[in-house]
């Protein structure tokens, strides 16, 4: 099942990091976002953009997840020659992820 079916993210960014939070759209699918969209996954979904550490902060009063990604920007707004230097389309993009489906 895509992410996309159970979630909805919005992407945020400083510097060369870039954040993306993802909220269950209902509060029952919450538990399974903390269980299957860890860090390292979202670390790995995204191996050939984030050069830094990815660090996922939980907010189950929100039924959401915040991931922070470091060295996600090419070096930032200023410095990145990307078509979108700002890294909005990465909320869209990991939406894309597929979770198991259990």
């Amino acid at each position: 099942m895509p992410l996309r079916a159970i979630a909805h993210a919005r992407t945020g960014d400083k510097g060369d990091i870039s954040n993306i939070a993802v909220i269950a759209y209902e509060a029952g699918d919450y538990p399974r976002l903390e269980r299957h969209l860890t860090a390292d996954r979202v670390k790995a979904h995204f191996a050939d953009l984030v050069r830094g550490d990815v660090v996922r902060y939980v907010l189950p009063g929100l039924g959401a997840l915040n991931f922070v990604l470091h060295g996600a920007l090419g070096g930032g707004v200023t410095r990145s020659l990307a078509l979108d230097a700002h890294g909005k389309c990465l909320a869209s993009a990991l939406l894309d992820l597929d979770l198991p489906d259990d």
